[in-house]
C-alpha cells in the first residue's frame, strides 16, 4: 500500500507540483472550462486551473491528499483513476505526476476517454521509461540480499513513447504529441526522506524492525551514483508527456 502524509509531502516534495506548471502551461486552460484534475495530491496546481477560470473537479485515490486539497476550498473527491464514472462531462482532462502510480492502465484511459467530451483532450507527465533506474536497481540489489525479489514489490509503471502510444490509439484517443525527456531532479532534502515518501511498497517488503536499516543501505548504495560533492541528492528523473485528444 502507498499511503501520503500532506504535510511531508508538502515539506520533501514540494518539488512535484513546482515542476508540474509547464504541464499547465501546456493545457493552456481557458476560462470557462471544465477539467477534471486526475492525480491532484494537495491541490496545488488544481488551484492555478481555478485561478484561471475553470470548473476543476480534482480527485486522488488518497483521502489523505483530497482532505489536504478539500482545505484550500477546491472540489477534491476521493477517486480511484480505474473507478471513474464520469460521462462526457469534461473539455479536458490534466493529470501530472500520477498516472505512473496506476498499473490498469487501459482501465484508466478508457475511463479518463469516457470522461472527456468529443474533441477534449487529454494533458498529462508522469514517470517514463527509465524514471529513478538507479532507485530500482538499488532496491533489486539490497532486497536480493534479504532474499527477496524487489519486483514483487515494484509500485510503478514507466512506459516507452511506443508502448504508451499503443495504450493510448487502443483506448480510441488521436495523439497530438508525445514524448520522453530525462530531467534530473535535485530533491530538497536527504535522499531517506524520498524513500519513505515514494518508495514504501519496496520497504514494506521487510520487517517494520528491520526497514531503518534498509534504507541505510539502499541510501548508501545511492550515495556514489546520485549525491553531488556538495552533498545535493539528485534523481534520475525521466518523464512521459503527452497531450491526446478524443475524437468529435
Amino acid at each position: 500500500m502507498q499511503t501520503w502524509n500532506p504535510e511531508q509531502y508538502s515539506r520533501h516534495a514540494r518539488f512535484v507540483s513546482d515542476l508540474g506548471s509547464p504541464v499547465v502551461d501546456l493545457l493552456n486552460p481557458e476560462e470557462g472550462e471544465r477539467i477534471l484534475d486526475l492525480g491532484c495530491g494537495d491541490g496545488s496546481l488544481t488551484e492555478q486551473l481555478v485561478s484561471a477560470g475553470c470548473q476543476v473537479v480534482a480527485v486522488d485515490s488518497s483521502p489523505e491528499q483530497v482532505f489536504a486539497a478539500r482545505e484550500r476550498g477546491l472540489d477534491a473527491r476521493i477517486i480511484d483513476a480505474t473507478c471513474l464514472e464520469f460521462d462526457q462531462e469534461f473539455d479536458a482532462v490534466f493529470s501530472n505526476a500520477a498516472l505512473h502510480w496506476i498499473k490498469d492502465q487501459t482501465s484508466a484511459l478508457k475511463n479518463i476517454h469516457r470522461a472527456l467530451v468529443p474533441g477534449g483532450r487529454l494533458v498529462a507527465e508522469f514517470g517514463g521509461f527509465g524514471c529513478v533506474a538507479s532507485v530500482r536497481k538499488a532496491f533489486t540489489t539490497v532486497l536480493a540480499e534479504h532474499g527477496i525479489d524487489a519486483n514483487n514489490f515494484n509500485p510503478w509503471y514507466f512506459p516507452t513513447t511506443e508502448e504508451y502510444t499503443d495504450l493510448l490509439q487502443t483506448c480510441g484517443f488521436n495523439i497530438s504529441s508525445i514524448c520522453l525527456f530525462p530531467r534530473p531532479t535535485p530533491l530538497p532534502s536527504d535522499l531517506t526522506h524520498w524513500l519513505k515518501i515514494f518508495a514504501q511498497p519496496f520497504l514494506e517488503a521487510i520487517p517494520k524492525k528491520n526497514r531503518n536499516s534498509l534504507l541505510v543501505e539502499v541510501r548508501d548504495f545511492l550515495a556514489p551514483i546520485l549525491r553531488t560533492t556538495e552533498g545535493i541528492w539528485v534523481l534520475d528523473y525521466v518523464r512521459l508527456r503527452t497531450t491526446a485528444t478524443r475524437p468529435r
